[in-house]
């Protein structure tokens, strides 16, 4: 008979347990099969593939990073002596940081409106475009021209603590005006919620400006820019799944708001404090010299906003809220003319400053202020031929409303931009030159004109009206401006 399969079953056993044992307490391994190895290396290399795929990547080392610095610096209590980790003078960060920064500032307003387009309809769209001409007003207010001023104050004659008390007070004077002209106005409760939450991120976004200032001031404004670009995503997310989720336009702007403070909180003043010296200590009359010194800069600008803003507060009054959504929409391509010239001028203040305090390089600046209106006047012809070309469609195809039907008013509007544009870089030029008080009468000359234009026009030939009141007005306030910097300069000379 054969031998028991049991029994063999079981000699193998012993015998793979002898060897077992012969192995144990020496340092050498059993001998293992060849196969075993090949079979060992792809669990090595699958586990190594895991822990890589475990590893943050980038952005998730970048946020935690800054999470611990700014939880060790506040529970530390040493805010403003941590040490700085980012270098000034970085040219190409500057630009680039700073042009993402501006893109994403100007880039905002029209993709929310396309936002509230796409989700609660063109009406709720307007509404929430005129509530944002509201807020961006008041940002005015908030940001009380002090910008410039700030970043040109190259010998630090106010402390920082002096421009951060000024700014606090502007922007509690600019929310206190947000909810009284809400109340006067007699808004319901979905206006009134929505216009209110556009003015606390405006608030938020004004006071971050301080901070960003500073950065800038002391050579580092592509950490500025960076600020500037995570507070506008951050608050464009919020507000998007917010009415993507719930189709309510109020809780959108209060999302809104609640991104710009938390940006606000948790980046941009801590970048300010961690990444400059020392702050001077305050000076009361410090502080109320700023609000003296640059009245004249926050009433030009105001006034400004305020001649620009005029078409849309005449027809709140006289036509439904789907034409604020389609002036606005006209006036996007339009912005971007200011945007882009912002792009290639704003980042050289500080440098302008310094040209024009060597009195031999005078002419320089002469030149360099012509150059650049010259370069506004090419981009406002290159951003009318793109719209004439593919610019309406992309905006029908957009919206999905049919925007040829005002294809003349784009054109009309494209170049009250581009008027625009030449007037905010006018009126930095002026600020620069330290002679701001010397333009604020302009600004309420062309105001005045701007009033009855914007209600007459409105009335007799609605959106129509409307963008030729907003090119007439413009005009009016450059060829004002001109006028006074070639009256300025002149005087200058003479002074020298």
């Amino acid at each position: 008979m054969g031998e028991n399969p049991l029994k063999k079953i079981r000699g193998l056993r012993d015998r793979r347990a002898s060897r077992s044992d012969a192995t144990q307490g020496t340092d050498q391994a059993p001998l293992t099969p060849r196969y075993g190895v090949e079979a060992r290396r792809p669990r090595r290399g699958r586990a190594a593939r895991a822990e890589k795929t475990r590893r943050p990547g980038l952005l998730a080392r970048v946020v935690n990073g800054w999470w611990n610095r700014l939880i060790g610096a506040v529970f530390g209590g040493r805010l403003s002596d941590e040490t700085e980790q980012y270098l000034a003078h970085q040219t190409t960060r500057d630009y680039v940081c700073n042009t993402l920064g501006q893109t994403a500032w100007g880039a905002l307003f029209p993709l929310l409106t396309l936002v509230c387009t796409w989700f609660v309809g063109a009406e709720q769209a307007g509404l929430f475009s005129m509530a944002f001409t509201v807020g961006t007003l008041l940002l005015f207010l908030a940001n009380y021209g002090v910008r410039t001023y700030q970043v040109s104050d190259l010998d630090e004659m106010r402390s920082f603590l002096d421009y951060q008390v000024n700014r606090l007070i502007t922007c509690a004077l600019a929310f206190a005006l947000g909810w009284l002209w809400c109340r006067v106005r007699g808004y319901d409760a979905l206006m009134f919620s929505t216009c209110m939450g556009v003015v606390v991120f405006r608030c938020a976004d004004g006071l971050a400006d301080v901070y960003e200032g500073r950065l800038q001031q002391r050579d580092k404004l592509y950490l500025a820019g960076l600020s500037q670009t995570v507070r506008c995503v951050l608050g464009f997310v919020a507000f998007t799944m917010v009415l993507l989720i719930t189709r309510d336009l109020a809780l959108a702007c209060i999302a809104l708001a609640a991104g710009a403070v938390a940006s606000l909180v948790l980046l941009s003043l801590p970048l300010a404090y961690f990444e400059t010296e020392r702050s001077l200590p305050l000076s009361l009359p410090g502080v109320g010299e700023l609000f003296r010194e640059c009245f004249p800069l926050f009433a030009a600008l105001f006034f400004y906003n305020l001649i620009d803003s005029m078409p849309k507060f005449a027809m709140e009054g006289a036509l439904s809220y789907d034409n604020q959504l389609y002036y606005s929409a006209m006036f996007f391509p339009a912005n971007s003319i200011l945007m882009i010239a912002g792009f290639v001028y704003k980042p050289q203040l500080v440098r302008l400053a310094r040209i024009w305090d060597d009195p031999d390089k005078h002419k320089r600046f002469d030149l360099l202020v012509l150059a650049m209106l010259a370069a506004i006047a090419l981009i406002t012809v290159v951003v009318a031929v793109f719209m004439g070309w593919l610019g309406i469609p992309l905006l029908s195809l957009m919206y999905g409303i049919d925007f040829e039907q005002f294809r003349s008013l784009t054109y009309v509007m494209v170049a009250a931009g581009g008027i625009c544009a030449c007037i905010d870089f006018v009126y930095q030029i002026i600020t620069v030159l330290r002679a701001q008080r010397q333009v604020m009468r302009l600004y309420l000359v062309a105001l005045a004109f701007s009033v009855p234009v914007a209600l007459l026009l409105v009335n007799f030939a609605e959106l129509s009206g409307a963008v030729v009141a907003s090119l007439v007005s413009m005009a009016i306030l450059f060829v004002l401006l001109v006028s006074e910097y070639a009256t300025i300069r002149r005087r200058l000379e003479r002074g020298y």
